[in-house]
C-alpha cells in the first residue's frame, strides 16, 4: 500500500514558513546549502520544482513519490512565482474549497474531504504520495500520514505557519532514521506507530 509522507522543512520551533506564509526557501532561517541540495537530489529529486530540476539536469523517473498533494496556500506560492504546475513530473493534487477551476490542466483541484480522498489514493497502485504542505491541510491529513521526513533547520523564528495547524489530536510516531548534514540541517524520519 502507498504511504502518505509529509516531507517538509521546519524550524526547531515547528514552523514551515514565516508569518507571511510565503515561500521560505532560501530565507535566512531556511538556507539552501549545497549539502542540502545534494541530499535532495540523491534521495528525493522529484520534490524539486521543475525549474530546479531543469537547472540541475534532473530528468529521470521518481525515486520515492509519483504524486504530490498540497493545500491552496502552498499551491499559491508556486502561482506567485509564475508556475501553474511546479511539479509537472508528478500527479499534482491541490485541496481547496475556494478554487473552482485549475489554472493548469495537469493540476487537479479537489474540494472533497482531504483525509477521505487520500485514504482512497493510498489504495491505488503507485509510489508513495508526498504531502508538501501547508499546516492546515497537514492537520486535516494527520490521520492518514504514515511517515514524516522533517528537514529540521537550526533556527527559531517564534511564529509563522506551524507544521500542523489544527486542533489537539495526538498521534504517535517512532524514529526511523536521521541524517545530519554539514550545513546544520538534520533530516529526521518518523514512521507512524502501529
Amino acid at each position: 500500500m502507498r504511504r502518505l509522507v509529509y516531507y517538509v522543512a521546519t524550524t526547531l520551533d515547528g514552523f514551515i514558513a514565516g508569518p507571511d506564509g510565503g515561500d521560505p526557501s532560501g530565507a535566512e532561517f531556511f538556507p539552501v546549502t549545497p549539502d542540502l541540495v545534494q541530499f535532495i537530489v540523491e534521495n528525493h529529486p522529484e520534490t524539486l520544482p521543475a525549474p530546479a530540476r531543469e537547472a540541475l539536469s534532473i530528468d529521470g523517473p521518481p525515486l520515492t513519490f509519483d504524486t504530490v498533494v498540497e493545500g491552496r496556500h502552498s499551491y499559491e506560492i508556486g502561482l506567485d512565482a509564475g508556475l501553474t504546475n511546479a511539479y509537472p513530473h508528478l500527479r499534482h493534487i491541490v485541496f481547496s474549497r475556494t478554487l473552482t477551476e485549475s489554472p493548469d490542466p495537469d493540476v487537479e483541484i479537489v474540494s472533497a474531504d482531504p483525509a477521505e480522498f487520500v485514504s482512497t489514493l493510498k489504495g491505488e497502485t503507485g509510489e508513495d504520495v508526498w504531502l508538501v504542505g501547508g499546516g492546515k491541510v497537514a492537520s486535516a491529513l494527520l490521520p492518514e500520514i504514515d511517515r514524516l521526513i522533517l528537514k529540521v533547520n537550526p533556527s527559531v523564528i517564534g511564529s509563522g505557519v506551524p507544521l500542523f495547524d489544527g486542533p489537539f489530536t495526538p498521534h504517535l510516531f517512532r524514529p526511523a532514521g536521521e541524517v545530519l548534514l554539514e550545513g546544520g540541517v538534520r533530516v529526521v524520519t518518523y514512521d507512524r506507530r502501529e
